[in-house]
C-alpha cells in the first residue's frame, strides 16, 4: 500500500513511529517519519496521544492510558478465556476455532465478548453455511450444543468495552441476518437441481487445457474408482456413482460463495436427490485428508473415489511433465500423495501399489506409473520418519519396495525388534558383507545357482547350509501369518554358522565349483532373511 505523493509502501498507513531505548529517544527516520516517544490508545476508550515515558514502561503505560492490550499473546489469552466463560454461562462449546482466535487477536486492541443470537429458522440450512458464513464474513464464534450442533447464538469479539452493550449486540445481530439471508438462499436453489443434471455440464469446466474437462476428468476418476472397490469387496456402481457426482456441487450457488463447502454440498444435494447413503458421504470424503491431521475416508466405497480422485490427479499431471519441483506444487500433489498413503496404511488396505498406479495411468497417453510409484514411496518415507523411525530402518523396509503399504508399519516394528537382539549387529554386518559379495559375482558373470548338499564339502558350508534350512523352515509360517517380528527373530541362530563360515572359508575359491556352491550358499542366506527388510541397510 501507498499513501500521500511517496514512494514507499507498507501494509497500511502508517501514522507515528516510536523509537526509545531506555529513556532516549533513538534518532531516525523510517517509512517517511521521524522517530518520537509519542503514540496513541485506543481510538474511543483511550487517549490520543501518550508521551511515553521509558521503552521498559511502554506496554503497561499503553494500557493505562491508551487502552491498549499491546501483547498478541496477552490478547489472545484474554479472548480465550472470556469466550470459554461466555460460551459455559450460555451452556454451549466453541467447537474448532484456533484459526478464527487466532484472526481476530489480530483484530482488537482492547477485546470483550457478548452473545449475539440469530433467527432460529435458519437452522433449516446445513449449520456448516451457517458456520462458515459467521466465521469467515463477520469474524464470530458460533455456539454448539453438547452433540455438536449449531446453536442459533454467537459470541462477538468487539474492540469496546461497553456498560450497556446493547447497540454493540444489536448492531452485528442486523448484520449477520443478511449473510445468513443469502446462505438460505442459495440453499434453496440449489436444491431445485439434481446433482445428475449438472454433471454435463462439467464439460464446460475446464480441468487443464491438456487435460481436458472436469467432466471428462471425472469419467477417468469413475472407471478407476469402481475397479478400486471391486478389489477393496465394496460395490463398484456405488463407487462409480458417487465419482460421477463428485465434482457437480461445483456449480452450485453456495460452493460459488463458499468453495471451502465442496463435498460438504454435494453430500447434503446428494442425500436430497435420493441418492444412496453411501454415494453421498463419499462425495463428501473423497477430498480427505485436505490437510495435515484431517480425518480419514471412512468407508470402502469413500476410499475407492478418494484414492481414484488422488490416484487420477498425480498420473494425469505427471503425464504432461507437471511433477512438484522442489518447493514449488502448484497443484499440491505431494498432499494428494500422503492422502494415499494415510488412507492405504491407516485403514490397512489389501491394495498394491504397483496395480493402483499402473489402473491411475490408463487413461492417459503417457503413462508414467514407475514414476508415480516412486513418488508415493518418497512421501512415505518421510510419513514414516514422522511416526518415529529411523532412516536405516525406513530404508531396509522400502527399498524391497513392499506393494501393499498397510503392513509396512508391522514390518518396520519387526526391524525395530530385530535390531534389540544381540546378534543383530553380526548379522546385519555379515548381510552387507553378503551383498557386496554377490554384487561384485554378478559383475564377472557370475550367476549362482542353488547349492547342492552333497556338494558342500568343508564342514562350515554344510553347517551353515543346515542352519538356513532350520530357520527358513521355522519362519516361512511366521511370514504368512504377519508375524513379521518372529520371522527375522528365527534367524537369530545364524549368528554363529555365519560367523563360522566367514573365518574359515574363501568364498572366491579358485574351484568353480565350491565358489559357485558358496555363492549359491550366501544367495540362499540373503533371499531367506530379507523378505521382510534389506538387513544390509541396517549396517552403519
Amino acid at each position: 500500500m501507498r499513501w500521500g505523493s511517496g514512494e514507499i509502501q507498507f501494509v497500511r498507513p502508517v501514522h507515528g513511529l516510536v523509537m526509545l531505548h531506555g529513556t532516549k529517544v533513538i534518532p531516525g527516520r523510517v517509512l517517511g517519519l521521524e522517530s518520537s516517544n509519542r503514540t496513541r490508545g485506543h481510538r474511543f476508550m483511550g487517549k490520543p496521544e501518550i508521551t511515553l515515558a521509558s521503552a521498559e514502561g511502554y506496554e503497561k503505560q499503553l494500557l493505562g492510558e491508551g487502552m491498549v492490550v499491546a501483547d498478541f499473546n496477552k490478547r489472545k489469552q484474554t479472548i480465550e478465556a472470556a469466550l470459554q466463560a461466555e460460551a459455559g454461562r450460555q451452556g454451549g462449546s466453541l467447537g474448532e476455532h484456533a484459526a478464527l482466535l487466532e484472526e481476530v487477536a489480530a483484530l482488537v486492541e482492547h477485546p470483550s465478548v457478548y452473545v449475539g443470537e440469530f433467527d432460529r429458522a435458519f437452522l433449516e440450512v446445513p449449520q456448516e453455511c451457517l458456520i462458515l458464513s459467521m466465521r469467515q464474513n463477520q469474524k464470530y464464534f458460533p455456539l454448539f450444543d453438547a452433540a455438536g450442533k449449531l446453536q442459533p447464538r454467537f459470541l462477538i469479539v468487539s474492540n469496546m468495552r461497553a456498560a450497556d452493550p446493547r447497540h454493540i449486540v444489536g448492531g452485528n445481530q442486523r448484520v449477520v441476518r443478511p449473510r445468513l439471508e443469502d446462505a438460505r438462499f442459495f440453499f434453496n436453489q440449489d436444491r431445485k437441481q439434481r446433482l445428475e443434471e449438472r454433471v454435463r455440464m462439467l464439460d464446460k469446466v475446464v480441468y487443464h487445457n491438456r487435460l481436458g474437462s472436469q467432466h471428462k476428468r471425472m469419467e477417468r476418476v469413475r472407471l478407476l474408482a469402481g475397479r478400486i472397490a471391486g478389489v477393496l469387496g465394496a460395490d463398484p456402481l456405488l463407487a462409480e456413482r458417487a465419482a460421477e457426482l463428485a465434482k457437480a456441487d461445483l456449480l452450485t450457488g453456495m460452493v460459488g460463495e463458499f468453495p471451502q463447502l465442496q463435498g460438504i454440498m454435494g453430500r447434503h444435494y446428494a442425500l436430497h436427490d435420493g441418492e444412496p447413503a453411501e454415494v453421498a458421504e463419499a462425495i463428501e470424503a473423497h477430498y480427505r485428508p485436505r490437510f495435515a491431521g484431517d480425518r480419514l475416508p471412512e468407508g470402502r466405497v469413500a476410499c475407492a473415489v478418494a484414492l481414484a480422485d488422488k490416484l487420477e490427479a498425480i498420473a494425469g499431471l505427471f503425464s504432461i511433465g507437471q511433477q512438484p519441483t522442489g518447493d514449488r506444487d502448484p497443484f499440491a500433489l505431494r498432499r494428494a500423495a500422503l492422502g494415499v498413503v494415510r488412507i492405504l496404511v491407516e485403514h490397512r488396505l489389501q491394495l498394491s501399489l504397483h496395480e493402483l498406479a499402473k489402473a491411475a495411468c490408463q487413461g492417459f497417453e503417457a503413462k508414467p506409473a514407475h514414476e508415480l510409484e516412486n513418488f508415493v514411496y518418497d512421501r512415505f518415507a518421510g510419513y514414516l520418519k514422522e511416526l518415529g523411525y529411523s532412516t536405516l530402518q525406513v530404508d531396509s523396509v522400502l527399498s524391497k519396495r513392499p506393494s501393499g503399504l498397510g503392513m509396512v508399519p508391522m514390518q518396520l516394528e519387526a526391524v525395530r525388534a530385530f535390531q534389540g537382539l544381540p546378534e543383530a549387529e553380526s548379522l546385519t554386518a555379515a548381510n552387507k558383507r553378503i551383498a557386496n559379495i554377490l554384487k561384485q559375482a554378478e559383475a564377472k558373470g557370475e550367476t549362482p545357482v542353488n547349492a547342492l548338499p552333497v556338494d558342500l564339502a568343508d564342514p562350515a558350508d554344510r553347517a551353515l547350509h543346515q542352519a538356513i534350512r532350520v530357520a527358513a523352515e521355522k519362519a516361512r509360517p511366521l511370514y504368512e501369518q504377519g508375524d513379521y517380528t518372529g520371522y527375522l527373530k528365527s534367524f537369530a541362530a545364524l549368528r554363529a554358522p555365519v560367523d563360522m563360515f566367514f573365518e574359515t572359508v574363501m568364498v572366491m575359491d579358485k574351484d568353480d565349483k565350491v565358489r559357485r556352491n558358496r555363492l549359491a550358499l550366501l544367495r540362499e542366506l540373503r533371499e531367506a532373511m530379507n523378505r521382510v527388510a534389506d538387513l544390509s541397510r541396517l549396517a552403519a
